[in-house]
């Protein structure tokens, strides 16, 4: 069997596939990767299937060393990635020997990075999937973001090496947004016009209490015409909730189940991914758009990330 061996674990370093939606019900949120397009496209570059489990860093990167030759690629942002003296480039597929390492520093911009590696990490799947949910401590390894020393298993390679690299027109679909594009929440009409104008018209930061459970912004508050908490009820991925202080919080991939604050809007899901590249201090705007828009944006970007001229070899 083949392994990874963490020498470093980084800040905050888990195994994340695509999650495990459908048990809302249940109280679990999906998790999964933050930046799923990231993910997608590592797993396309070593030849696995897209929800092939991977390994997350945020913010900053470790070390880790192979057992046999595998091979690899990393998405996302730059966390400066090395093979020995070499550094590693982005959105390529790299053959790595046996008993090398590679390693990782501090992002250059955005917010995380994949290392995905063909055959893909070997943990035990919870609910259909291997993803790390840390709020209840389930899936990936252990449940928990990984630690020096800690030895996963890499799963078996379909193909062998086959050199790829992420076109140049697909590198254009990766620029980092400062604009999310937003629809009606359920809770629209609670809020008055002035409200709705100056979430549109002001700048948001990304505070520091931001994580995979909710994207925390600080802006001038929002006043709305709601008295006293809400009935709770269910919430979805990328809701806007607006709490007693009058601030933004986007429910994200590890995001309770149930709230009981408005919703003001929804981030669409073609923006989704991104959200998982915003880091504390990061600035950013919101656009209203409409359900057709909305939907027309995920048909694009499903349609470049299934397209033959993703990826060149």
């Amino acid at each position: 069997m083949r392994t990874l061996l963490v020498n470093k674990p980084g800040v905050l370093t888990t195994v994340q596939d695509l999650g495990r939606p459908g048990f809302g019900v249940m109280g679990i949120s999906p998790s999964g990767a933050a930046d799923s397009v990231s993910l997608r496209i590592g797993n396309r570059l070593v030849g696995n299937p897209e929800n092939a489990a991977a390994l997350e860093m945020t913010l900053f990167g470790g070390e880790f060393q192979f057992s046999a030759g595998t091979v690899v690629a990393v998405t996302g942002s730059n966390f400066g990635p090395s093979l020995g003296s070499h550094g590693i480039p982005l959105y390529h597929s790299v053959s790595v020997p046996a008993g090398q390492k590679i390693e990782f520093g501090l992002t250059h911009l955005g917010a995380r990075c994949y290392l995905c590696v063909q055959g893909g990490i070997d943990v035990k799947e919870f609910l259909g999937s291997r993803s790390t949910h840390l709020l209840s401590g389930l899936g990936g390894h252990e449940g928990r973001a990984l630690r020096k020393g800690d030895v996963l298993n890499i799963g078996k390679p379909l193909e062998n090496f086959r050199h790829r690299r992420l076109s140049g027109q697909g590198h254009a679909n990766l620029v980092p947004r400062k604009i999310f594009r937003i629809t009606e929440g359920p809770q629209w009409a609670v809020f008055p016009e002035a409200a709705k104008k100056l979430f549109f018209e002001q700048p948001y930061q990304v505070t520091e209490e931001t994580n995979r459970m909710g994207i925390r912004l600080l802006g001038q508050p929002l006043d709305s015409n709601s008295q006293g908490e809400m009935i709770t009820e269910g919430v979805s991925l990328g809701a806007i909730q607006i709490t007693p202080s009058g601030q933004p919080v986007i429910l994200f991939v590890e995001q309770q189940t149930t709230g009981g604050y408005p919703k003001l809007a929804n981030v669409i899901a073609a923006d989704l991914a991104r959200l998982g590249q915003l880091r504390p201090r990061d600035e950013i705007y919101f656009e209203l758009v409409t359900l057709d828009s909305a939907r027309a944006s995920l048909l694009r970007l499903e349609q470049y990330l299934t397209s033959s001229d993703l990826i060149q070899e």
